[in-house]
């Protein structure tokens, strides 16, 4: 790229050189605004000038991301804090976190017009208020990124694994660790309010299906929502339902609540369940070591992470690389690749 002269900034921004010549060298007198036009103008032209201190921050991304009192939004959040922390000073990258049980709530933060945003990375439930409201951001020009999960029917570029290629290899896993075996497999996930938990379960179910010669049946799924005391509850129902269990799928979060119920259940029982759940964290760290846990499936948040603000940027002009639009690769932790049993966060 060649380099960018101040006459080519005006013309990019729409504004008068001199309006350049005051914004890039900190003269001032000139409306935010349009000061935001020239930076931007400037980004995507390679300038390679220093912004002023006034005009730092100045193209806005946030990331709208839930719960962050569990181990994989807390994680995520991280990577972008630490990612954020590397990118020129012109670039703010403003985290919120929003209650995924109120939707409505949720829809009004994202189209809120007062709020200065050029991009948007989401993380969110499936919901009619909330997909009006990427509609209306993206009308109003703001580039969106859907990140980890998506809305049915998004016109927006989402950034995530391959979730429904997830279950099938936990299918497989399934299968292939208890091909002599016998009995009920049961899976759990947040709801059916996040896509990704859906076809998770679909591909699940898809792969244990297409083994008609085994003697495993796929009993039933149950809805934790992610909560480690509901998680708890409905798993300790399951096991009493179906004494007969061999193998757990959590397709969702929530593996401590898993984790707590099924060790009573292997005590009593004497005998192991395979459990293969999602996400490397301590929690699934120790359960791996100690046993109780037989592999997890990691979607790689700070690969996502980095992939959804380069896919921003990029869509904006500011950078000038390619970004991969295929699934972010997803990886399989078990006993023999976790390493030392310490935090990963």
């Amino acid at each position: 790229m060649k380099k960018a002269r101040l006459v080519d900034i005006a013309a990019a921004a729409g504004v008068g050189l001199a309006t350049v010549e005051r914004v890039l060298n900190e003269r001032g007198s000139v409306r935010p605004q349009t000061a935001e036009k020239v930076v931007l103008a400037a980004k995507r032209l390679g300038y390679k000038g220093i912004i002023p201190s006034l005009y730092r921050g100045t193209i806005r991304i946030e990331v709208i991301l839930v719960r962050p009192e569990s181990p994989f939004f807390s994680r995520l959040n991280h990577a972008f804090e630490r990612i954020a922390a590397s990118l020129d000073s012109s670039i703010t990258v403003h985290r919120t976190f929003l209650e995924e049980s109120e939707p409505e709530k949720f829809a009004a933060h994202v189209a809120d017009s007062s709020i200065r945003r050029h991009g948007l990375i989401v993380a969110a439930v499936d919901h009619p208020a909330i997909r009006e409201s990427l509609r209306k951001a993206r009308a109003a020009d703001i580039e969106v990124v859907q990140i980890v999960s998506y809305l049915t029917g998004r016109d927006d570029v989402f950034v995530g694994i391959d979730n429904y290629a997830a279950g099938r290899t936990a299918g497989f896993y399934m299968s292939q660790m208890l091909r002599h075996a016998a009995g009920s497999i049961v899976a759990i996930c947040h709801s059916w309010a996040y896509q990704i938990h859906r076809e998770r379960i679909r591909g699940f179910s898809d792969y244990l299906g297409s083994q008609r010669d085994s003697a495993l049946q796929f009993s039933e799924v149950v809805f934790g929502w992610d909560d480690d005391v509901k998680s708890a509850e409905v798993m300790t129902q399951v096991l009493r339902r179906c004494p007969d269990i061999v193998g757990i799928y959590n397709a969702g979060g929530a593996n401590l609540g898993v984790g707590s119920v099924l060790q009573r259940f292997q005590e009593r029982q004497g005998r192991d369940c395979i459990w293969i759940g999602h996400e490397l964290n301590d929690e699934t760290r120790r359960f791996i070591a100690s046993g109780l846990m037989t592999l997890v499936l990691d979607q790689a948040p700070e690969t996502q992470a980095r992939r959804a603000l380069d896919t921003i940027l990029s869509r904006m002009g500011i950078i000038d690389v390619p970004v991969s639009q295929e699934p972010v690769p997803f990886l399989t932790y078990m006993t023999e690749n976790i390493g030392p049993a310490s935090s990963h966060q």
